[in-house]
């Protein structure tokens, strides 16, 4: 016996939005397909090793390969934390951001700023740190 990942709760929520007989014939197995991508990604395995109770490996890699184009995993994720925020589930103050991103100039990305804008950025930017090196002097005069 597979041990499974979805509760019957977890699929309650989450079924709503699959895209149902959008892509392909009615899947007859389609919580098993899922509980096979689900199991594919947590163990890190080939697919071709997907156990045979989710279903053939081909049709498991079949579903994933169509929901992953169509965006349906981002639209999924969307919806359910929609929902949990309609139930009052979900608490914002447990939201982080990944410091961990490295920086580059804005021509890395092929972005392009007109010269006025870029020198009006400039100058609010030295503006602003020149109002922090202020404020920190000022702080620290305060202090003595």
């Amino acid at each position: 016996m597979l041990r499974r990942e979805l509760s019957d709760v977890d699929w309650e929520l989450i079924s709503p939005y699959l895209p149902i007989g959008q892509y392909g014939p009615y899947p007859e197995r389609l919580r098993d397909q899922l509980e096979g991508i689900i199991w594919r990604f947590r163990t890190g395995s080939p697919w071709r090793d997907v156990p045979e109770a989710f279903g053939s490996w081909s049709t498991v890699y079949d579903r994933f390969a169509q929901w992953r184009d169509a965006g349906v995993f981002a639209a999924v994720m969307e919806a359910v934390i929609a929902e949990a925020a309609r139930r009052g589930q979900v608490d914002l103050s447990l939201v982080s951001v990944d410091s961990t991103t490295a920086r580059a100039h804005h021509d890395a990305a092929g972005m392009v700023v007109d010269e006025e804008v870029l020198a009006a950025l400039e100058r609010a930017a030295e503006a602003e740190k020149g109002a922090r090196e202020r404020r920190e002097s000022g702080a620290t005069e305060a202090a003595d």
